[in-house]
């Protein structure tokens, strides 16, 4: 069981173990907020992994595991009270759903940024997923291949974190 340490360099790291990565597409951040596209500097403990029980068998992990179902959302309104929590269709504020064609979700570590307590504004949905297929950056998550991120999963632990240090830190 170790944390996994997010550097400017872009590899997310676990022991031994490194493997290059995507971030948000403005770079990192430390004062995170909704909707600014960036990656949040700092310590988040790995809550829970979620994933898609039709394109992938569970993970083997020590975190709480969950199914991703097709009405699952991610509520990103940040007035609104499920916000940053996991809700289901139907659902009328703006939220993200969990449930894509592509392949980016099949696999997720919901990590503990903007969540104990939620403060409205300060950035939701901040995940570690599989990359867009053209290598695009994410919106502001921590991307990295399946098999990477099935790796370290399989060392990771409750009370693990993700580290991300970014420029300042590295």
């Amino acid at each position: 069981m170790s944390d996994l340490i997010l550097g400017s360099d872009l590899v997310l790291r676990q022991g031994a173990l490194g493997a290059k990565c995507t971030i948000g597409r403005n770079g990192f951040k430390i004062d995170k907020r909704e909707g600014d596209l960036a990656t949040p500097i700092g310590r988040f403990l790995l809550r829970r992994v979620f994933y898609r029980p039709d394109r992938l068998a569970p993970p083997k992990t020590a975190l709480p595991i969950q199914p991703v179902l097709p009405d699952d959302l991610w509520c990103d309104a940040s007035d609104h009270p499920f916000y940053n929590q996991l809700t289901r269709k139907p659902f009328s504020a703006s939220a993200e759903d969990m449930w894509r064609t592509d392949h980016v979700y099949d696999l997720v570590v919901v990590i503990g940024h903007n969540d104990d307590p939620v403060v409205p504004g300060l950035g939701s949905a901040i995940f570690i997923h599989l990359p867009h297929a053209d290598g695009r950056p994410t919106a502001g998550c921590v991307a990295l291949d399946r098999d990477h991120l099935l790796s370290m999963l399989a060392n990771a632990g409750i009370g693990d974190a993700l580290v991300i240090k970014g420029p300042s830190d590295a």
